[in-house]
């Protein structure tokens, strides 16, 4: 009977000592940085200062850009603008990020687009600068690009 009580005793310490370790293990990176700032040239439709934010969950990551420069021409309803973000890729061919993901944005407000979806490889580098931003919205295309690059550098994905 002892034995089965160090045993049993024995396994829950191990039990334990698992869940402590998991609990003070650090956690893995996805992308770096988070948030980037760029300046973007819509041609007629204005331009200025936008920022995009990624996130990352294995593969799947996913880009937000939001410009307090770049407004809305006319009351966008939610959901409505359908939008493919093309960002160069300095270690492979270029990734598309793409979804009709946008907040309700009244004339004069400022654009949001995203989350928009797409597919990463680890140690993607993605830059603004050598892609695009096209928008549909009532038919209509607007297309930006960065006239640099992005800062304070690409993302890269882990």
């Amino acid at each position: 009977m002892r034995g089965k009580r160090i045993g049993s005793g024995a396994a829950l310490l191990a039990g334990a000592l698992a869940v402590t370790g998991l609990a003070f293990a650090p956690s893995a990176l996805a992308v770096a940085p988070t948030t980037a700032t760029f300046t973007a040239s819509c041609g007629l439709f204005g331009g200025g200062a936008a920022t995009l934010e990624a996130t990352q969950s294995g593969t799947s990551a996913t880009l937000k850009l939001s410009s307090t420069a770049i407004t809305a021409p006319i009351p966008i309803s939610a959901n409505s603008i359908s939008s493919t973000l093309t960002m160069a890729n300095s270690t492979g061919a270029a990734r598309v990020f793409t979804g009709a993901v946008n907040p309700a944005m009244a004339t004069g407000a400022p654009i949001t687009v995203g989350p928009l979806s797409g597919t990463v490889a680890s140690g993607d580098s993605l830059d603004i600068n050598g892609g695009s931003l096209k928008m549909v919205v009532f038919g209509i295309t607007v297309t930006c690009t960065a006239t640099g690059p992005q800062a304070p550098g690409p993302f890269v994905f882990d």
